[in-house]
């Protein structure tokens, strides 16, 4: 454990009465600025609110802990320009003394021409426009700046990750520890062990890049997760009693509410720490970003089943091979997983209703397919079909540490049903398979491609923690990493659009019907056009 006489973070005064508008670290002139609060914090953990209020420039710095509310600063440019910006030490610790950027030193950077980011460099949230759209909604570009705020010899740095297992965790550790090292010559970095209750309730370890330098090549975390053990008050105290003062945070949205909730806490008082996110899920369920590590490995992996159980079903008359994969409330791994596949005859997603029997049903689908091929694979998302099995499902209104909804398993359930149907009907014999590959999916280290996105999301923290930023989650959107705000990730989860066109390849591929009826298909419909007019609006006024 690292001595817990280590210099605390300064801690700045104060603020004088007197309101001040916050500055910006780009230098850039602002030609209208303002501080939002868009989600007011609910004394308990975690609980948000839509309502949006206004805050007067300069009021953030004198909230309470009680009250204590997310204020995202709002840049307003030129032709509906809009940059949701990310929060920065000097927004509540003014007159911050800054330092050159080591990189323009280092030797693995003398062959770039422009290896620090224009401080102008936005990315936009959308990018398919028409001749006559506004500029609409950006995020601020990540990337290494040329002053930093924080010496390299002062910094101390904690890594911790929660939640469930994911491919690519230990890349992501192994990369944050590397970057600070090699990059910014940072050489205190502490592992938090067992997710957020580690910083209170377990010893930290240090760590150098020699000890994680082959971390990559293992699955799980080598710094162990838990769910829950959120304790915001125990855990900023932890953070300033060890003298930390940059804090990486790896998990899904839960896990990134929580980073937001321990950011507020700092920020009340006015400490020199940056809080700094990674967004983690295999279900890539993730707002805003273009997707989460581990995504690609999951799809690649699931392969694997897939084959299996399209080896199991073609071997015997009537075979049908049922696959269950991630996919609580989003059902993509299920989605790219068939696309990828093309042996699959039904994908079943959280986002999709269906029924089972009738015309047109489920097992009426089953059955023809059966006809016409002698065999079918079907995969379903762990999240399908809630509403079916609603009255045998106890635990429908439980969730566990992390605040997810329990299910009971939709596969087995399922399983179960098809061959009551076909036994009930005496009409022909199947032959069923059920196959759940989720925890042998969960624990493999990440492939080629999502290994190179990690390095991309640690690094592109790193530079952003030292540049000062703070109270933000880093992404890839639209192909470019970027900053975005800890609330604008967490306020809505990503989900499969069923009337996209993605959808659409995917049911021209499997060659099954949607189990829409037209109900289904306008509340779709009214849901994206709602979702299409939220966002133009958003992006004329500024608003999330």
């Amino acid at each position: 454990m690292h001595p817990s006489s280590a210099a605390d973070p300064p801690a700045v005064p104060a603020a004088t009465s007197e309101p001040h508008e916050p500055q910006s670290p780009t230098g850039r002139q602002i030609l209208d600025f303002e501080l939002r609060n868009s989600i007011p914090r609910l004394p308990a953990p975690f609980s948000s609110s839509s309502t949006a209020l206004h805050l007067a420039p300069g009021s953030a710095s004198n909230m309470s802990a009680t009250d204590a509310e997310t204020t995202v600063k709002i840049v307003k440019g030129e032709f509906g320009y809009v940059l949701e910006d990310v929060p920065h030490l000097i927004d509540y610790i003014p007159d911050l003394p800054t330092y050159p950027n080591p990189l323009q030193d280092n030797p693995s950077y003398s062959v770039v021409k422009q290896y620090f980011v224009n401080q102008d460099d936005t990315v936009p949230r959308k990018v398919v426009v028409q001749i006559d759209s506004p500029r609409g909604l950006h995020f601020r570009r990540a990337g290494p700046r040329q002053k930093v705020y924080f010496e390299s010899d002062d910094v101390l740095a904690c890594i911790v990750t929660c939640g469930g297992l994911c491919p690519g965790l230990n890349t992501v550790i192994r990369e944050i520890v590397c970057g600070l090292s090699y990059m910014y010559g940072v050489n205190q970095v502490l592992g938090i062990e067992g997710g957020y209750r580690g910083f209170y309730a377990r010893n930290t370890i240090q760590m150098t890049p020699k000890s994680v330098n082959d971390i990559h090549k293992r699955g799980g975390t080598v710094l162990g997760t838990s769910r829950g053990g959120h304790d915001t008050m125990k855990i900023v105290d932890n953070i300033q009693d060890r003298g930390i003062n940059q804090v990486y945070i790896i998990g899904g949205d839960g896990t990134q509410k929580g980073a937001a909730a321990i950011f507020e806490e700092i920020r009340r008082r006015r400490l020199k720490v940056a809080v700094v996110g990674i967004p983690k899920t295999i279900d890539n369920d993730i707002a805003v970003i273009d997707k989460s590590f581990g995504f690609d490995t999951a799809v690649e992996e699931a392969q694997r089943a897939i084959n299996a159980a399209h080896v199991e079903a073609e071997s015997v008359e009537n075979g049908i091979g049922v696959v269950k994969l991630m996919g609580r409330y989003s059902g993509f791994i299920a989605m790219y997983a068939t696309l990828a596949s093309r042996d699959v005859d039904c994908c079943l997603i959280p986002e999709s209703p269906f029924y089972l029997e009738g015309k047109g049903g489920l097992f009426e689908y089953i059955e023809k397919t059966l006809k016409e091929n002698g065999h079918m694979v079907l995969v379903v998302a762990e999240g399908a079909g809630q509403d079916l099995i609603a009255e045998s499902m106890k635990t429908m209104d439980h969730e566990d540490a992390s605040g997810n909804k329990l299910l009971l398993d939709v596969g087995l359930w399922l399983s179960q049903r098809i061959k009551d149907y076909f036994s009930s009907r005496q009409k022909m014999v199947i032959n069923l398979k059920y196959i759940d590959p989720t925890y042998m999916i969960r624990a493999i280290p990440s492939n080629a491609s999502d290994n190179v996105y990690c390095t991309l999301l640690a690094q592109s923290a790193v530079h952003g923690a030292m540049a000062g930023y703070t109270g933000f989650t880093v992404g890839l959107v639209n192909g470019r990493q970027t900053y975005i705000p800890f609330e604008r990730v967490t306020q809505t989860r990503n989900k499969v659009v069923i009337t996209d066109r993605m959808w659409a390849r995917l049911l021209s591929s499997t060659n099954q019907p949607s189990f829409l009826s037209s109900k289904d298909v306008d509340e779709a419909n009214m849901t994206d056009e709602q979702r299409k007019q939220t966002s133009e609006k958003n992006c004329d006024n500024g608003s999330v």
